[in-house]
C-alpha cells in the first residue's frame, strides 16, 4: 500500500532545478527487437542514477505503453549534460546503439524536453496524493498560509487571493494525516 498525505501540500525545492521529459514511441509494434532493448537501456540508465545520486537525478515518475513517458527532476543543467556525456556511464553506449541499430528508421521514436527552472519560478499542488513528482524529489510543506493559491506559492499574492472558499478539509483527528490506500 502506497502511504498518502491527506493534506493540501506544495512541493518546496532550495535554488534551480531541472525539470526533464525524456520518452520513446513504439512507431511499429511488430519490431520489439528493436523496441524492448531501448527500454532495457532506460532501466539500465536509472538504476545507475538512483544508486549514484552525486550524479544530480533527484526523482523519476514514469508511465508506460506505446508512447512511454518519463519526468527527471535534476539537481542542475550541469549534472544532466554531464551524465549524458558521460563516456562511462550507461547512457552514451545506449545512445549509440540506438543510432546504430534504429537510426532514422521510424521504428522506435525518442524524444526529450529540458526546462531550466529558476529558484521561486514554479509551483505544485498535490491533495489526498502519495508523496509525488517536484514533492518526492526535493520535499514539500503544507499548502497554507502564503501558500494556499498558486500566485501564493510563485510569490506574487501572499496567499489570500482564492477565488472560492476552499472547504475545510477532514484533519489528522478525522482520518489520519497518513492513510494507507
Amino acid at each position: 500500500m502506497v502511504a498518502t498525505i491527506d493534506q493540501r501540500i506544495a512541493a518546496s525545492i532550495d535554488g534551480d532545478f531541472v525539470l526533464f521529459l525524456i520518452g520513446a514511441r513504439i512507431n511499429k509494434w511488430w519490431k520489439p527487437h528493436l523496441y524492448i532493448p531501448v527500454g532495457l537501456a532506460m532501466r539500465r540508465m536509472i538504476a545507475e542514477l538512483e544508486s549514484q545520486r552525486d550524479l544530480g537525478l533527484l526523482h523519476v515518475e514514469s508511465w508506460g505503453g506505446r508512447s512511454a513517458i518519463m519526468v527527471q527532476y535534476w539537481r542542475s543543467f550541469e549534472h544532466l549534460h554531464a551524465y549524458a556525456r558521460n563516456r562511462d556511464a550507461e547512457h552514451m553506449p545506449a545512445w549509440v546503439e540506438f543510432h546504430r541499430k534504429i537510426g532514422m528508421s521510424g521504428d522506435v521514436g525518442i524524444w526529450h524536453e529540458t526546462y531550466l527552472v529558476r529558484a521561486g519560478e514554479y509551483e505544485a499542488i498535490y491533495a489526498n496524493m502519495p508523496e509525488f513528482g517536484l514533492a518526492k524529489a526535493a520535499g514539500w510543506v503544507p499548502a497554507e498560509g502564503g501558500r494556499a493559491t498558486a500566485a501564493g506559492r510563485l510569490g506574487k499574492t501572499d496567499g489570500s487571493d482564492s477565488p472560492a472558499q476552499v472547504p475545510e478539509m477532514p484533519g489528522p483527528g478525522d482520518r489520519g494525516a497518513v492513510q494507507d490506500q
